[in-house]
This record gives C-alpha cells, sequence and structure tokens, in this order.
C-alpha cells in the first residue's frame, strides 16, 4: 500500500512539475499589444484583411493570425511580420494598396508587445527585380561552370521605362555573417561591394510595359564551353571586369554591351555569389560617377571573434542611399542565415536556391518573382509586396533554360515546360 501512495505522490509531483514546465513555455499572446506604426505622410482611411505572422527562429513553425486575435505561444526567438489592406487618401482620391512591415529576431516571452513599421506598398514606378540566377550549372562530370549568371529585371508598369542609368549593386555584408559593424548606417543606407551601372543617355534603352532587360555575366553561347550551360549570347547588357590576374582573366562577349563599371571589390572579375548568402539591389543613382566615388565611401569597424581571440577589423566598401534603390532581394539559405541586409522598406522577406550550405542540388535553379495576374492583352504582372519570402518562387529551373530547352542537371535532361514564373504554366 505505501508503495502504491508513493507511486501516487511521484506520479502527482511528475504531472505538477509537466504542467508548471508547460505554463513557463507556452502563454497566450494578444496580438493587439503589437503597436502598428503607420507610415508618415500617409492618409489612411481603412485597414482591412490585418494579419501577422510569427516564424520561430529556432523551428522554423510558422503561425499566421488575424491581427487582433489571441494566439497560443511558445516563448523564444521570432520573425514577425505584418499585413493589411488599406485605404488612403491622396489629393482628396481614395486609393487602395497594401500596408507591409517586418520585425526580426523579437523576444516574445509575455505580453508585453512590441512594434513594427509598416511601409506602403504602391503601384510600381520602376524597374523590379523579375529573376536572379546566381548557383550556376554542372559539366557532366559533376563540375561547377561558372559565367552564366543573370539578373532580369522587369517592366511591372504601363509605361515605357529607359533602362539608361540603372545600376546592380550586390552587399558588402552577408546573411549568415553579422557583427556590430561602426558606424552603424544599416537603417538609412546599403553598403555595397559591387556597383554596374548600364550606359546611355537616359532614353537610349527603352523597355516596353511587361518586357524583361537581362543583364549577365559573360555574353556568349555558353553551351560551346559547357554542354549543359545555355546561350547568353543575346542579353541586352554584361558586367566585365579589366582583370589586374592574369591567371584570372574575364571573358568580353562580342555581341553584348558592357555595363559601366563603377566600383567593384575584386581585383580580378566578379560573379554573383552562387550559394545565395548576398543581397542584391537596383538603383538609380543620382549623382555623376566621379562625384559618387569621391563621397560615398563607407570605411566601418567591427570585432571579429574567433577561437584564437577578439581582433578589431577595419574595411571600406561603398553607401547607397536607400532613396536611391528601385527594388532589392535578400537571400541566404535557412540553416546558416543570420539576419536581413536589406531593411523592410526594401525587402521584409528573404528567398533562397538550397536549404544548406553548398547545397548540391541548388545548381540549374534561380529565384524567380511570382505571377500575379495577367492584362486583357496577355501582360503579366508580377507581384511586389517588398517581401520577397512571399513575392518569389524558390529553387525554380531558370527562365532562360525553359526559353532554350537546355539542360536541367548534369545529365544533360533538358527543360520541356514553360513557365510565367517557375510555376504557373504557360498556355
Amino acid at each position: 500500500m505505501k508503495k502504491q501512495i508513493l507511486f501516487l505522490m511521484i506520479a502527482m509531483a511528475v504531472i505538477a512539475f509537466s504542467s508548471c514546465n508547460k505554463e513557463e513555455v507556452n502563454f497566450i499572446f494578444p496580438t493587439k499589444c503589437i503597436r502598428i506604426i503607420m507610415p508618415e505622410n500617409v492618409n489612411v482611411v481603412s485597414r482591412t484583411n490585418e494579419k501577422v505572422k510569427f516564424t520561430n527562429r529556432s523551428t522554423g513553425e510558422t503561425k499566421l493570425v488575424a491581427y487582433g486575435d489571441e494566439i497560443e505561444m511558445t516563448k523564444g526567438i521570432y520573425d514577425c511580420d505584418y499585413t493589411c489592406e488599406v485605404e488612403y487618401l491622396v489629393d482628396g482620391t481614395t486609393c487602395n494598396s497594401i500596408l507591409s512591415g517586418s520585425v526580426g529576431s523579437v523576444n516574445i516571452i509575455d505580453d508585453s508587445g512590441f512594434a513594427i513599421t509598416t511601409y506602403l506598398v504602391g503601384v510600381g514606378k520602376d524597374f523590379i527585380i523579375e529573376e536572379i540566377f546566381f548557383t550556376g550549372t554542372l559539366r557532366s562530370s559533376g563540375t561547377s561552370y561558372n559565367g552564366d549568371n543573370y539578373i532580369k529585371l522587369y517592366n511591372n508598369t504601363d509605361k515605357v521605362l529607359y533602362a539608361d542609368g540603372v545600376a546592380i549593386l550586390e552587399s558588402e555584408f552577408t546573411s549568415t555573417v553579422r557583427y556590430d559593424y561602426t558606424p552603424d548606417i544599416q537603417a538609412s543606407t546599403m553598403t555595397v561591394q559591387a556597383i554596374y551601372v548600364i550606359p546611355g543617355s537616359g532614353t537610349e534603352h527603352p523597355v516596353q510595359p511587361g518586357e524583361s532587360v537581362i543583364i549577365c555575366d559573360v555574353g556568349i553561347d555558353h553551351r560551346e564551353a559547357n554542354p549543359n550551360s545555355f546561350d547568353l549570347s543575346h542579353a541586352d547588357f554584361e558586367w566585365y571586369d579589366e582583370s589586374s590576374s592574369p591567371q584570372n582573366l574575364d571573358i568580353d562577349g562580342a555581341t553584348v554591351p558592357n555595363m559601366d563599371k563603377w566600383y567593384c571589390y575584386t581585383a580580378s572579375y566578379w560573379i554573383l555569389h552562387n550559394r545565395g548568402f548576398k543581397s542584391y539591389a537596383i538603383a538609380r543613382i543620382p549623382v555623376e560617377k566621379n562625384a559618387y566615388l569621391q563621397s560615398y565611401s563607407y570605411t566601418y569597424n567591427y570585432t571579429m571573434h574567433l577561437a584564437a581571440g577578439d581582433f578589431d577589423m577595419e574595411r571600406t566598401a561603398y553607401q547607397i542611399q536607400n532613396e536611391w534603390i528601385l527594388d532589392g532581394v535578400n537571400c541566404s539559405v535557412e540553416s546558416e542565415r543570420q539576419w536581413n541586409i536589406l531593411p523592410p522598406s526594401i525587402d521584409a522577406g528573404w528567398t533562397h536556391c538550397g536549404t544548406i550550405d553548398h547545397d548540391q542540388t541548388r545548381y540549374f535553379k534561380s529565384i524567380r518573382r511570382k505571377m500575379l495576374s495577367l492584362t486583357s492583352d496577355g501582360r503579366k504582372i508580377l507581384q511586389d509586396t517588398n517581401n520577397s519570402t512571399d513575392d518569389f518562387n524558390t529553387e525554380c529551373v531558370p527562365s532562360l533554360i525553359e526559353e532554350q530547352g537546355s539542360a536541367i542537371d548534369a545529365n544533360g535532361t533538358r527543360a520541356t515546360t514553360r513557365t510565367y514564373d517557375g510555376v504557373i504554366p504557360m498556355n
């Protein structure tokens, strides 16, 4: 009998401890305690369909809830996204759009709340990034092949745009490593290590609504060097580097115009980060080249923490003001990601090809912006909410591979399907 009583007491104690432990970990979080900060100078009339998404940084689990509702939460570190449909007034006229905001790495342990600053996602007025192919292809031997990277820009508006003066940018920082950089200018500025600008006087390179601009690494038919690659000899522009390293010379495609190289960190030639650890953006820089290079350098300091000790570091790059940026995309992989380099006003999310570092499945794949709709004349409208997690399809067959029916793997298997955005098939 005593053993039974002792067993019962132990069982009750275990249950009590488990219950107490659960109360310490799980709790009811009222989403109305999140302070939603409206954008300045926007006269908001109404907000509907308000939603908050919580992404647990440790487990990857996501929860979507209507703003104002209560939700059971597990204490931890979360990325939090807010969206809603909004009506606002402009000169007495009611307009419709989306409000979006994001905050990363929030330690949610109680109902004390936090703030999310929102941004108005309106109809685009300039180019957006349609696709980035940074992973590259493979030879039949399985070795990687460089040179066939490209970035595709898209005219998502209903008017003619001119590509003259549009710059492509690669971030100095990587999404997999973060330090306390000083001076801290990240809220207002993108720190870049590569700037290449489309040449032209302003009206030399018109792009019709619904048309794209292909900017590539090397504008040649890559199938001659790697039968598993594809033809870039008809691209619109290429970035070309005059290498100072005789062992690492760039190739100047004879049929594709060169971009104007403003700055790049490398002394040989630049390729996109083929594991996707950088952020990319396009911008119109309202400063002449020489004046920019003289006035917009950025010297920063940080402490590198290694097993051998702490080391004070100093580096110099260039800065691009956020208001110059037309569009941007954060890239990373889940297993290594530490932060978003671009602020939420430019990209509140991130996207990827591959899930781990050196993912062998990433080759022959790109990120492609989702199609939102088709106009009556067949022009596609691409989704642009300034959140690449929502806006991009990941690990897609690149559009140029689809168009040319070229290889989708090292075995030379040919692409046989055409899509609008990597997912939606063309009729």
